[in-house]
């Protein structure tokens, strides 16, 4: 179980923020069908006889429905499915010029989207009308669903323009006599919350783009000086036709003696818009500013996600083709550091309540091929951890006692009575195979090499945990130790296996306590005062890595915020000059963009895979997200290949992704927050388990 601790709850909020924009954004995107699935009408005695030979606009509020007509010689123009930021504003500006008030009918997701243009159509005197939020077709929906499309609208427009509307009409409706014993019920549901109905008198059928003209014909009321309730659309696709339109009807209905009114005015009702305050208008208020925030951070969510794959998919090609080529070079026949060397080595294993695991470590470092001396010292450990190690009575072998004082200084304290000129440094949880020392000093056969990083494998692949760190380890830390090394920019020695030069050392002053990431700190540095750093594919370590998800989040917190002081920390070698400044200009913004950024970005692929599968096309959208996956499979198959593993063991790859990424962007994310912060943390010890015993040789040998 992951720690509680109170900086964990904003990276956990900010993630839920992410999904909650995400899915609000999603819901009120949901596209809609057009008006013109409309019910044929069928024979029914559940509708009352006024209604179905009244007038287009019904009012069953009361006890008995009552239905309005249109007065002689009024036109209500009525626009549906808006409002629309491109054909919106066009069809106001007809109005406007044309001097006439119309009646909208809108949803209430475009309204939350749009809520400007639903503030400039009350204050041009439009009729503002509910037209649900999300435009379901109502008589397939339970009572539940139809109330809170209605309560959805008059949030939205509550917000956009502080107020509600008594004025509804039901998706793809049309005249009063077209009424039904399925679409019946909706209008008395709503009657029984305060709505009054419109339908329509005359379906200009914009919505098929039949032609300016025939819109116009389709406008016109079928008898002379007869008024109409006209059906237009302000949304639901191109309204060009219907702008255009308009600019020809109303002159041509004005020459004939129309006036024009809002259907509220035309049937004599005092107002169907009424002003709204206090809680109902800042819940308003607050939907549609979250509304907005969605839809200004999903496009930008999106450009996100574009860049975080070409990011990785970058990444990806760099790592394979140049550790294609670094395993070209370094395995030629005729490759060679220079000399063999063969002189002896001294390995410092810094041991802190080691009991578990000491005995294993000591005794791979005694059947090793090279000459050494083994220098454990002891912490100020508690479980007899230096009493095991001399209680071996191996050869060559020297326990140092200190008290606690950290990891920097007990390698510092090993440095200090070591024998030899190169130094290896491992953990106390670690086992070499017997070639490992002797591969790890090749390279200091080059006299410009000041440090190895040697190959280090996780041992303990019993549990999942600890599959899907084998998978990142031999994909992640190895493949990319490969790039970085033809680069001439490794970040990071890693702790379990590493030689040094002493005088590298003693160049940039030993182990450093500032940072919490020594390793990667002394790296840093000895790029800063020119030496080369290289890796050693066949130093093969097999170390026990964490086996619960709080030993883990507990390193990577660790390693994430140990790596940021580390890289502020060696920020002037952006401005130094040589091999120092190569580092700085290459090696640090590598860095920070694929151990900072990319992992911080990278939930957005899973995040937006979800977003797809909901709110748009899943074939798609599991098409996209499947290439995604089988791109990181061939490199990771790749790099199982370089390292000699066995691709079976790629099988958790697909869980790795879903699972342990998410909780690597918790990580990071802690991280990242506890360094802006400024906070610092202390040394929490992992609890060993001393699964790892002899190395196991078959899975990492050359094949």
């Amino acid at each position: 179980m992951i720690p509680l601790r109170p900086r964990l709850v904003i990276p956990v909020l900010a993630l839920v923020v992410l999904v909650c924009v995400l899915l609000l954004g999603g819901y009120v995107r949901g596209d809609f069908e057009a008006d013109h699935r409309v019910h044929p009408p069928v024979a029914t005695d559940k509708v009352p006889e006024a209604v179905l030979d009244g007038g287009p606009v019904v009012d069953s509020t009361g006890d008995r429905p009552r239905s309005y007509r249109t007065p002689d010689h009024t036109i209500a123009l009525t626009f549906d499915d808006g409002p629309d930021p491109v054909w919106t504003p066009e069809v106001l500006d007809v109005l406007r010029r044309q001097n006439v008030h119309a009646t909208f009918f809108v949803t209430g997701s475009n309204a939350a989207r749009h809520p400007d243009l639903i503030r400039r159509m009350v204050n041009e005197g439009h009729e503002i009308g509910v037209h649900t939020f999300a435009h379901p077709d109502l008589v397939y929906q339970s009572p539940g669903r139809v109330d809170r499309e209605l309560s959805q609208t008059q949030l939205a427009l509550a917000g956009a323009a502080g107020i509600h509307s008594s004025l509804f009409r039901p998706p793809y409706s049309s005249t009063a006599d077209a009424l039904d014993d399925l679409s019946w019920p909706i209008v008395q549901q709503v009657g029984r919350k305060g709505y009054v109905t419109a339908f329509i008198d005359q379906d200009a059928e914009d919505w098929r783009r039949p032609g300016v003209q025939a819109i116009v014909d389709g406008s016109l009321p079928k008898k002379p000086g007869k008024g109409a309730i006209v059906l237009m659309h302000d949304a639901g696709g191109d309204r060009s036709q219907t702008v255009a339109a308009l600019d020809r009807l109303i002159p041509l209905l004005k020459e004939r003696g129309y006036r024009f009114e809002t259907v509220g005015a035309a049937v004599g009702a005092s107002s169907t818009n009424h002003p709204v305050g206090g809680a109902e208008l800042w819940q308003g208020r607050i939907f549609v500013a979250a509304v907005e925030l969605s839809e200004t951070a999903v496009p930008a969510l999106a450009v996100l996600l574009a860049a975080v794959g070409v990011l990785v998919l970058a990444r990806f090609a760099a790592m394979l083709l140049l550790a294609r080529r670094h395993a070209r070079r370094r395995r030629a026949p005729g490759f060679r550091w220079g000399p063999a060397v063969t002189e002896p080595v001294s390995v410092i294993v810094p041991a802190y309540n080691e009991k578990e695991c000491i005995t294993h470590t000591v005794n791979s470092l005694a059947a090793g091929e090279h000459p050494i001396e083994i220098v454990v010292v002891d912490d100020g450990s508690s479980d007899g951890t230096a009493d095991i190690v001399e209680a071996l009575g191996l050869p060559g072998v020297t326990v140092v006692r200190q008290p606690n004082g950290g990891k920097p200084a007990a390698l510092n304290n090993g440095v200090a009575h070591a024998r030899h000129d190169l130094i290896v440094m491992m953990d106390g949880d670690t086992v070499f195979e017997p070639a490992t020392v002797r591969e790890l000093v090749q390279p200091f056969a080059d006299p410009r090499v000041g440090a190895v990083a040697g190959n280090a494998k996780v041992g303990n692949r019993n549990r999942m945990i600890g599959r899907w760190q084998h998978i990142e380890y031999v994909m992640g830390f190895n493949l990319d130790r490969r790039m970085y090394d033809l680069m001439r920019c490794m970040p990071t020695i890693p702790g379990a296996c590493g030689a040094f030069r002493r005088d590298a050392l003693r160049d940039v002053g030993g182990m450093s306590d500032e940072t919490l990431a020594e390793d990667t700190d002394v790296t840093m540095a000895l790029h800063r005062a020119g030496w080369h750093v290289v890796y050693a594919e066949r130093a093969r370590a097999w170390t026990e890595a964490p086996s619960s998800v709080r030993q883990l989040w507990e390193q990577r917190y660790r390693w994430s915020y140990g790596t940021m002081q580390a890289m502020w920390k060696h920020r002037g070698a952006v401005l130094d000059r040589g091999h120092s400044g190569r580092f700085g200009r290459v090696g640090l913004p590598l860095v920070v963009l694929f151990q900072v950024l990319t992992p911080l970005l990278a939930p957005l692929l899973d995040v937006f895979a979800v977003y797809g599968l909901v709110f748009m096309d899943p074939f798609r959208t599991a098409v996209a997200w499947a290439a995604v996956l089988g791109v990181q499979a061939a490199c990771a198959a790749y790099a199982f290949r370089l390292d000699g593993e066995r691709l079976r063991d790629l099988w958790p790859l697909p869980l790795q992704q879903v699972l342990y990424r998410q909780l690597m962007y918790l990580v990071l994310l802690q991280s990242c927050i506890t360094a802006v912060n400024g906070g610092r943390l202390g040394w929490h010890k992992l609890r060993r388990t001393g699964e790892v015993g002899t190395p196991p040789v078959a899975a990492g040998s050359e094949r």
